[in-house]
C-alpha cells in the first residue's frame, strides 16, 4: 500500500551543536504579508473553510533536552473556519514531559492585532471507539472570517527518548508552505546511525537533505488536506510523512543479510533470558500433571502466566516511586517467576520458557504491531517488529499465544497482532511467518434480550450484553484503571449506543473485568419510551432495536481510503417481544438475507404465539478492503438500514377485538 523510498546513505551523527536556521517557533511571530491579510480563498483548495499559510516543526533530538517547536499560520475564509481558533494540541504522557511556551494571536485583514492571553486548559478527550488522549486546548480570541490566527508552542520531549522521530506533513487543512528540520541526537561516546525513509511526498517535493551543520531539513508545498474517514487504516500509513530511524547497527544494502543479523541478536537476547531448562521444568511440574492432554497444559501454563503482576499494564510510577518500592527488572525467567512481576514482554517469554521445558515445540516471535503502523521488511526498520509472542506447535497446526498482554484470552492475540507480519526466531537468524487473522465468530458482541410492550408502546424488560474474545478485550483492557462507577456508566452508554431512540438503562449485575478467560457479560434493566407508534388502528413496530450503529456507517458517497476494521467480529441480537394482551399481529416483514461473503446480514421477526421473536446478525469477516470497492459495501450497509427500518404492523387489543 504505502510507497515508500529508502535513502541509501546511512550518514554518521556527529556532535557538532549547530542550532538550526529555522527558529521561528523559538524567537516570536513572524511578519505576515499584505498578500496574506487581503486573500478570501485558495484556489488550489476550492471551497476551504481554513487554509494553513505557513508552518514551521523544528526538531532537536538530544536526548536530555530534547524538544520540537511548532508554528502556525492559518487563513480564516469561511464562518465554518472559525472552529480553528479552538486549538487542541495532542500529546501522550509517555513520550512526551509537557506543551510549553504557548503563544497566539488574532490578525485582522486591517493588520490589527489580538493577543493570546486567556488560559491553557489540560483535557483528556476521546477519539474514536473511546481511545482516550491528553491535550493542551485554548481558544484564540475574536476570530472572524479574513482572520489570520498564529500560534506556536514547544513540545518537550522525555528524557533519554528519541527513536520515533516524525515528521508528519500532512494536516486537515491545506498548506501552502512548510519547513521542517531534525537536529539529530549525537552521542559522544558511542555509535549511532540513523537514516530516514519518507510516504506519499507532494508532488514536487525535493528530499530530505543534511546541510554541513548536520541538521536535516525538508521545505514543502501546496501539501493538500488530510481526509478522515471511517474505519480507515493508521493515519502514520496514510499521511505524507518522513520517518527517522536511529539504529545501533550500519545499513545494509541486502535486506535479507540486515534481518538476519537482527534474528540472530534478538534470539541470543532471548535465550539469554529464557536460562536453563531445568529450573522451569520444577515450575512446571507444580502447575500441570502429566496425564494432563497437551492442550490442557498449555492452557494451565497459561493462566498461571496471566496471574503474574504485569507492570505494563499499572499506573505509570515515577523514579522515586521505583527507588521506594525497590523493584528490579527481572533478568531472566527464573527470577521472573521468583520475583511473581514483571512486564508484558517479559511475562510473554516466561510462558515460553514453561511450554518448552513442558516438552512442546515452541519458538519467539517479534511481530509488527498494526496498531500505528503496517509492517514492510523492505526499510529494513526492527524498531517496528516491536511485540512479542509466541507460536507452539499442537497437534501440527501453529497455536499463537501472547500471556502478556492482559486480557487476552487464550488461543487468541491482541488484535493489532493478528493478520501481521513477524520473524520467528532461531539461531540461523529466523523464519518470516505470518500470525492469523481470527474468525468473526471468536469476537461477538451479543445481545439477548426480554422485553415487555406496553399499551402506551414503550418497550421495558431485560437486557443481556455479552463480549466475547476480542470484543471482551478490548473493554476490559480500555477500563482497567476505571473504578466501578465509571465502569458502570461504559456499560450504560454501550447499551444507549445501540438504540436509534431514546433509551433509559440501569446496570444490575457486577461484571468480570478481572479474567480473559470468560466473556464480558453485562446485565441490565433497559425502557424504550415510545417505541411503537400508532398509524390509525394499527401499531407500528420498528424491527431493528440495537441497529443504530449501523444507521451511521458508511453516509459518504465517495472514499478515498482503504476500509479497515481491526479485527473481524459478529453482532447478534436475540430479542423475545411479549405483547399486551389482546394484541394482535397484523404483518410481518420478510425475511433479510444479504450476502456479501466477506459481510453478511440476516434478519428475521417471528410471531410465536402473541410473542415476537427477532433475531439479528452482522457479520463481518475481513480485515481490510481497497477503497475501489467502497460502492459495493456502502450499498450492502444501506440495504442494512433499509432491513433495520422495516416494521411489524400491531392490532391493539380494542382494534382486534372490534375486528
Amino acid at each position: 500500500m504505502s510507497r515508500v523510498q529508502v535513502l541509501c546513505s546511512f550518514l554518521p551523527v556527529l556532535l557538532i551543536g549547530l542550532a538550526s536556521s529555522y527558529c521561528a517557533a523559538a524567537t516570536g511571530f513572524q511578519p505576515i504579508s499584505p498578500e496574506e491579510l487581503r486573500m478570501t480563498s485558495e484556489p488550489q483548495a476550492p471551497g476551504a473553510p481554513a487554509v494553513i499559510l505557513y508552518r514551521q516543526l523544528d526538531r532537536d533530538d538530544n536526548i536530555h533536552t530534547g524538544h520540537e517547536d511548532n508554528y502556525f499560520r492559518i487563513k480564516i475564509l469561511t464562518e465554518e473556519g472559525r472552529k480553528h481558533a479552538n486549538v487542541e494540541i495532542e500529546f501522550a504522557r509517555v513520550t512526551e514531559d509537557d506543551i510549553a511556551n504557548i503563544h497566539g494571536r488574532t490578525i485582522h485583514p486591517d493588520g490589527s492585532i489580538v493577543n493570546f492571553d486567556g488560559t491553557v486548559f489540560n483535557k483528556s478527550l476521546v477519539k474514536d471507539r473511546g481511545r482516550r488522549y491528553m491535550a493542551k486546548t485554548f481558544t484564540l480570541p475574536d476570530v472572524q472570517v479574513g482572520s489570520i490566527i498564529e500560534y506556536y508552542y514547544t513540545r518537550n520531549l522525555s528524557e533519554h527518548y528519541f527513536y520515533d522521530s516524525l515528521w508528519v506533513l500532512s494536516e486537515d487543512l491545506f498548506t501552502r508552505s512548510a519547513t521542517f528540520s531534525l537536529k539529530p541526537f549525537e552521542p559522544n561516546d558511542w555509535k549511532l546511525y540513523l537514516r530516514w525513509v519518507w510516504n506519499w511526498l507532494p508532488p514536487g517535493t525535493a528530499q530530505p537533505q543534511q546541510g554541513p551543520d548536520r541538521i536535516i531539513r525538508l521545505e514543502a508545498h501546496n501539501i493538500p488536506a488530510f481526509q478522515e474517514e471511517q474505519f480507515m487504516p493508521p493515519e502514520n500509513e496514510l499521511k505524507s510523512r518522513v520517518s527517522f530511524i536511529y539504529s545501533f547497527d550500519a545499513f545494509e544494502p541486502d535486506p535479507d543479510k540486515f534481518w538476519r543479523n537482527v534474528g540472530k541478536k534478538r534470539n541470543g537476547e532471548l535465550e539469554s533470558f529464557l536460562g536453563k531448562r531445568q529450573s522451569m521444568q520444577d515450575v512446571v511440574a507444580q502447575i500441570v500433571s502429566p496425564n494432563d492432554p497437551p492442550e490442557t497444559k498449555l492452557r494451565k501454563i497459561y493462566d498461571r502466566v496471566q496471574q503474574t503482576r504485569n507492570t505494563s499494564y499499572e499506573v505509570r510510577k515515577t523514579e522515586q516511586e521505583l527507588q521506594r518500592a525497590k523493584e528490579k527488572k527481572p533478568s531472566n525467567a527464573e527470577d521472573l517467576w521468583k520475583r511473581g512481576y514483571g512486564d508484558g514482554k517479559d511475562i510473554t517469554w516466561l510462558y515460553l520458557a514453561l511450554v518448552r521445558a513442558a516438552g512442546f515445540e515452541a519458538y519467539g516471535c517479534w511481530v509488527a504491531d498494526r496498531q500505528r503502523y503496517f509492517f514492510t521488511s523492505k526499510t529494513e526498520e526492527s524498531n517496528k517488529l516491536d511485540a512479542n509472542v509466541v507460536q507452539v506447535k499442537l497437534d501440527g497446526k501453529d497455536l499463537y499465544l501472547d500471556p502478556g498482554a492482559a486480557f487476552t484470552p487464550f488461543g487468541l492475540l491482541a488484535w493489532s497482532e493478528t493478520g501481521t507480519t513477524g520473524l520467528r526466531l532461531d539461531k540461523d537468524g529466523g523464519t518470516w511467518i505470518q500470525t492469523p487473522l481470527p474468525a468473526s465468530s471468536e469476537s461477538r458482541n451479543e445481545r439477548k434480550a426480554r422485553l415487555r410492550l406496553t399499551e402506551t408502546g414503550d418497550l421495558e424488560g431485560k437486557l443481556t450484553m455479552t463480549y466475547t474474545g476480542l470484543s471482551g478485550m478490548y473493554w476490559r483492557l480500555r477500563e482497567r484503571n476505571s473504578d466501578e462507577v465509571e465502569r458502570k456508566r461504559l456499560l450504560e452508554d454501550l447499551a444507549k449506543e445501540q438504540v436509534p431512540a431514546a433509551a433509559e438503562v440501569n446496570l444490575t449485575n457486577k461484571p468480570d473485568w478481572s479474567s480473559s478467560a470468560t466473556p464480558l457479560v453485562a446485565e441490565l434493566d433497559i425502557k424504550i419510551p415510545g417505541w411503537v407508534s400508532g398509524a390509525g388502528r394499527r401499531a407500528l413496530l420498528p424491527v431493528g432495536i440495537f441497529s443504530a450503529q449501523e444507521k451511521r456507517f458508511f453516509e459518504h458517497t465517495n472514499r478515498v481510503h482503504p476500509i479497515y476494521v481491526e479485527y473481524p467480529y459478529q453482532k447478534i441480537d436475540d430479542v423475545t417481544i411479549d405483547l399486551p394482551l389482546g394484541w394482535q399481529v397484523g404483518s410481518l416483514p420478510p425475511p433479510q438475507t444479504q450476502d456479501g461473503h466477506i459481510i453478511v446480514y440476516t434478519l428475521r421477526a417471528e410471531n410465536e404465539k402473541g410473542t415476537l421473536h427477532l433475531t439479528r446478525l452482522l457479520n463481518v469477516d475481513f480485515m481490510m478492503i481497497d477503497h475501489k470497492y467502497y460502492a459495493p459495501l456502502r450499498s450492502f450497509f444501506q440495504a442494512v438500514r433499509t432491513g433495520d427500518e422495516q416494521q411489524i404492523v400491531l392490532q391493539p387489543g380494542s382494534a382486534a377485538a372490534s375486528n
